[in-house]
């Protein structure tokens, strides 16, 4: 520890007074996803900053930390990099992270199969996760059931 750093009631004190200054949304995590149009990446918050990735439309991420203009985002990989909060949307969408997903009728595995989806397919989230499944809908309409473990973005 350096010489005059306390970690002591006075710090901590502050820290949670600063904390409590900021609304809600710049500092809880939340699943959001880019909107209709594609958005880029950058390593920093603003535009002159190094673009890192583009985005595409419906990609779900996870909002670390957001101020209203700028929103620090996780994406499926783990990355970390910052967005334009506008180019967000509250849809909720999730991405396949195994080779082949089986979606079903039914929130299990004896249940009727009513599609499968390779990796890296999106599908939206119609509910959220009961007793390890997620009701999802794929982009041609059919809805089903997936274990949750099958897809990132929940």
């Amino acid at each position: 520890m350096r010489p005059g750093l306390s970690l002591g009631l006075p710090l901590t004190a502050g820290l949670v007074a600063c904390l409590a200054l900021l609304p809600l949304s710049a500092w809880a995590m939340e699943f959001k996803a880019v909107g209709v149009a594609p958005a880029v990446l950058f390593d920093a918050p603003g535009l002159k900053s190094r673009k890192v990735f583009v985005a595409p439309p419906g990609m779900p991420v996870e909002v670390v930390l957001d101020d209203g203009v700028w929103a620090r985002v996780r994406d499926a990989s783990g990355e970390l990099a910052w967005v334009e909060s506008q180019r967000l949307t509250a849809r909720r969408m999730l991405i396949v992270e195994v080779p082949q997903a089986t979606v079903r009728a039914a929130a299990n595995d004896g249940a009727a199969v009513v599609f499968t989806a390779r990796q890296g397919v999106l599908l939206e989230l119609a509910e959220p996760i009961v007793s390890g499944w997620i009701k999802v809908r794929h982009r041609d309409g059919e809805l089903g059931f997936v274990k949750a473990s099958e897809v990132w973005g929940e």
